[in-house]
């Protein structure tokens, strides 16, 4: 049972497309690790991008915390690219010729293209396998606190947390980022994972969202602002990772690299620099002695942050099974550069195929085994 006297976990589940089949491995790992009837570990769970659909298993299986990772396991290491955009010969060849019309026409008419991909797949993937009505279910069970899902809106440029949990909870306003109390539905997954220019945004109340981790400055903030006093972030890149570098670094770098470098900056710099910032203000609460930070009425707390990265580099993995890829996907790909070395990055994200899931599942495994020690100390509170 989760003790009541310990810290609150908060567990930060990032974007990054396919890449996130390497935080199935981490949780399956975890979920070894603990009694098998324990309950969810982290009270209060923040996903982004394909790290809210994560995020929201988690919570509908809150009091089955081993066979949410479970299902969550037989989903993405059984995944195939056409349960999660249309990836037929017909489909692809249709976008291509809407994008080409378009511009031919100088984005004359009524039906403009509005992304590269259709992802009606995986709207129907989710309304099959993914609840979400039961998540309330868990919260008044108290199996968790809260969970959150980030997107960016497009018309206000803010990046939305959208959370359901306790009522004691209260939503905030800061710079750019607001919390707003909802009931999560599968409308609010797809727009947190609508990659921009490649999967179409969604309408979520008056507005259109895309990608939660667009304009996300803060990742960990949601975490704290639902009341988590630690943080397990489990990350896509490898801490120094460079991604692959281009054969020809005097060439004009094909489209796919230029797409690969904006993803990597949407998905990975946003939460290493939060990270940082964090570290630095865990220094200076440290340096300043509680009396004068509760004369200051400072409200700044220590926060513990445990951080799983992959040990290999998932751009280079990615390599290894892009062939994998329907053949209309590879020839789409192929035509804006990716079948390149520099152009790999993109494929990453975009490779929900079994082969490369699995491997990534193993890979967030065997780097999560390997610290166990490491990881039960961090989360001995709740099991104490």
């Amino acid at each position: 049972m989760r003790g009541s006297a310990g810290p609150r976990v908060g567990l930060i589940l990032s974007g990054g497309g396919a890449r996130a089949a390497y935080q199935v491995g981490v949780l399956k790992a975890i979920a070894q690790m603990l009694p098998k009837d324990a309950s969810n570990p982290f009270p209060i769970i923040c996903g982004t991008s394909a790290g809210a659909i994560n995020a929201a298993v988690l919570a509908i299986y809150a009091n089955r915390f081993r066979e949410g990772v479970k299902r969550l396991g037989l989903v993405w290491k059984n995944f195939r690219v056409h349960q999660v955009f249309r990836a037929d010969t017909i489909g692809i060849f249709k976008s291509g010729l809407h994008w080409f019309t378009a511009m031919l026409l100088s984005g004359i008419g009524k039906y403009n293209p509005t992304a590269l991909l259709d992802r009606t797949p995986l709207r129907r993937l989710l309304e099959r396998y993914v609840p979400c009505e039961e998540i309330q279910e868990s919260i008044d069970a108290g199996a968790i606190r809260a969970v959150s899902v980030t997107a960016s809106g497009y018309r206000s440029g803010k990046s939305v947390s959208f959370y359901q949990g306790v009522p004691s909870l209260v939503p905030w306003d800061r710079a750019r980022r607001v919390g707003e109390a909802s009931e999560i539905t599968v409308d609010h997954l797809m727009a947190s994972s609508a990659i921009p220019f490649v999967f179409p945004a969604v309408r979520v109340g008056r507005e259109y969202f895309s990608d939660g981790s667009v304009g996300q400055m803060a990742p960990i903030s949601p975490a704290l602002h639902l009341g988590a006093d630690r943080v397990l972030v489990i990350g896509v890149r490898q801490p120094t990772s460079h991604d692959a570098p281009s054969e020809d670094l005097e060439s004009y770098p094909p489209l796919a690299e230029v797409a690969g470098h904006i993803l990597n900056s949407i998905f990975l710099q946003s939460l290493e620099a939060d990270l940082e910032r964090l570290q630095r203000i865990n220094k200076t609460i440290s340096a300043i002695p509680n009396h004068h930070l509760e004369e200051g009425g400072m409200k700044l707390r220590h926060v513990d942050a445990l951080v799983i990265s992959p040990s290999e580099d998932l751009g280079e993995i990615a390599q290894r099974f892009a062939h994998h890829l329907p053949r209309p996907v590879r020839f789409l790909l192929r035509g804006i550069g990716a079948h390149k070395q520099s152009g790999i990055s993109l494929v990453s994200y975009l490779l929900f195929e079994r082969s490369y899931c699995r491997r990534l599942i193993a890979l967030g495994y065997a780097d999560t085994m390997q610290r166990k020690d490491e990881v039960m100390k961090f989360l001995s509170h709740e099991f104490s």
